[in-house]
């Protein structure tokens, strides 16, 4: 009896070992050859990847956050132009100046905190003589907190009682874009200037010794930090601070009516001595 219970135990053994090696994909019995389960990565597992390379989703991640531009001066600036589509050249003509072209109206601002310099309300200029002075036209300049000159000129309007000594802040309204000055045969657009403060009758220095547009670039892209002052410090320096007229400088000279009959000098005969006087005409 014990013989007989011996032998279907060990028979029920070998049928188990047995079909445990059978359920077994291969290999010693008992013993898996199946791959070791890949650990997930950023939260995707061999069972919920996609089947297709090309179709990978993203791990997931924070919404971008916006960064703004790196403060680069303790200045803030305006362009100089609010609330109107423009244009303007970035490069040399002439002057180291540009042109903002705008339509006849659009408001122009003061591109930084400061002190407003000078006003002139008055469009004093001829083609008759082009002097300098006047070439502007109607135009506002703003002595910045930074030390830097900016100049506003062929202005249709100035605001009203804007007076020197007055304090402005950036995108503060100081007049009018208009076509005043020598530009009175063009489009209405903004004479914009970057220079150092000097006394009004250096005329030639006000009317532009930096070139604005990277800082108009600057500007206009939303870096409202990036300041003129360092160019204006080094120009300078190298140039003293009044620097001769070199472009544009003579005006025109008013040509004399002829003068009567009377005043002029009497025809010599062609055997007199050659005293002619030639009169301008």
């Amino acid at each position: 009896m014990e013989i007989m219970r011996s032998g279907r135990l060990a028979a029920l053994t070998g049928t188990a070992f047995l079909a445990a090696s059978c359920g077994a994909p291969g290999g010693v019995a008992g013993v898996s050859t199946l791959p070791p389960a890949t650990p997930p990565v950023n939260g995707i597992t061999a069972a919920t990847a996609p089947a297709d390379p090309g179709q990978a989703v993203p791990p997931p991640g924070d919404e971008p956050v916006w960064m703004p531009p790196p403060k680069v001066s303790p200045y803030t600036y305006a362009f100089p132009v609010k609330g109107c589509k423009v244009s303007y050249s970035r490069k040399l003509l002439v002057l180291p100046k540009t042109i903002v072209w705008a339509e006849k109206g659009c408001a122009f601002v003061s591109p930084v905190d400061g002190v407003i310099e000078a006003v002139n309300v008055k469009n004093q200029w001829t083609p008759s003589t082009d002097r300098g002075t006047d070439r502007e036209g109607r135009y506002v300049t703003v002595k910045g907190e930074d030390g830097v000159l900016y100049l506003g000129g062929h202005l249709d309007s100035v605001v009203e009682d804007l007076a020197p000594g007055a304090k402005v802040k950036a995108g503060q309204l100081l007049g009018r874009v208009g076509n005043s000055g020598n530009a009175r045969d063009t489009a209405s657009n903004l004479y914009f200037a970057i220079s150092w403060p000097t006394a009004p009758q250096n005329w030639w220095i006000r009317r532009g010794i930096v070139p604005p547009w990277p800082f108009l670039d600057a500007w206009d892209d939303g870096n409202r930090t990036v300041s003129p002052r360092k160019a204006m410090l080094t120009l300078r320096k190298r140039l003293g601070a009044t620097p001769p007229c070199t472009q544009l400088c003579a005006a025109k000279q008013q040509q004399s009516s002829p003068p009567p009959e009377e005043s002029r000098p009497p025809k010599k005969k062609d055997s007199d001595e050659d005293t002619r006087v030639v009169v301008p005409l």
